[in-house]
């Protein structure tokens, strides 16, 4: 297919940043709302959420509703549940998208998809980010999270955090020093280890 030059341009728009942009990125880049939708309807981009494009060259991504999040919050990384999900450490289906936002962060007002937000500080916002490149989606590691878990346990239920820490020792997807190095950052490490030695 011969591309018009602005829809050419458009695109190596969309390249440079990634893959993903929202509408008011790509005008600041160059690119006219006409464009996207031009683009839209010749199946060049595809829609992650209200004003958030994807291009359609890119490899199927693993979830666009936390793609769409990772475009439209950029401080936004994901926890708890959603990230547990993503590493495979649970078996709950999780029916909002839990992020980590630090301190006097105002709530996102995003419609579509739900969103659950946590205020994270210090070094429990900042320690254990894992950025998935393609995408832009930043989640906690693995071992991070499940020590975010027993944190939040009063919200989410013991069971979910036993469940996440046991699955990743035998999946052998957390060491357990890395463990503990998170528990003392999310103050938890006496709540923790009981557990930890139990399983171990």
């Amino acid at each position: 297919m011969r591309l018009l030059p602005a829809h050419s341009q458009a695109l190596e728009r969309f390249r440079e940043a990634g893959g993903v942009l929202r509408t008011s990125q790509a005008q600041k880049r160059g690119v006219h709302p006409r464009t996207l939708y031009q683009l839209l309807g010749e199946g060049l981009l595809e829609r992650l959420s209200r004003g958030v494009y994807r291009l359609a060259e890119l490899p199927p991504t693993g979830d666009p509703d936390l793609v769409a999040i990772a475009a439209r919050v950029p401080k936004a990384v994901v926890c708890l549940i959603s990230a547990l999900h993503v590493h495979g450490l649970t078996t709950e289906i999780p029916h909002e998208v839990s992020i980590a936002l630090p301190p006097r962060t105002k709530r996102p007002e995003i419609d579509y998809p739900p969103i659950r937000v946590f205020w994270f500080s210090g070094k429990a916002y900042t320690e254990g980010v894992e950025e998935n490149a393609p995408d832009g989606v930043r989640t906690y590691s693995a071992a991070k999270t499940v020590a975010d878990c027993f944190k939040f346990r009063n919200k989410l239920g013991i069971g979910v955090a036993v469940e996440a820490l046991r699955t990743g020792l035998e999946e052998d997807l957390i060491r357990p020093a890395e463990l503990l190095r998170y528990a003392r950052i999310c103050r938890v490490e006496r709540v923790l280890k009981p557990y930890l030695e139990a399983i171990l």
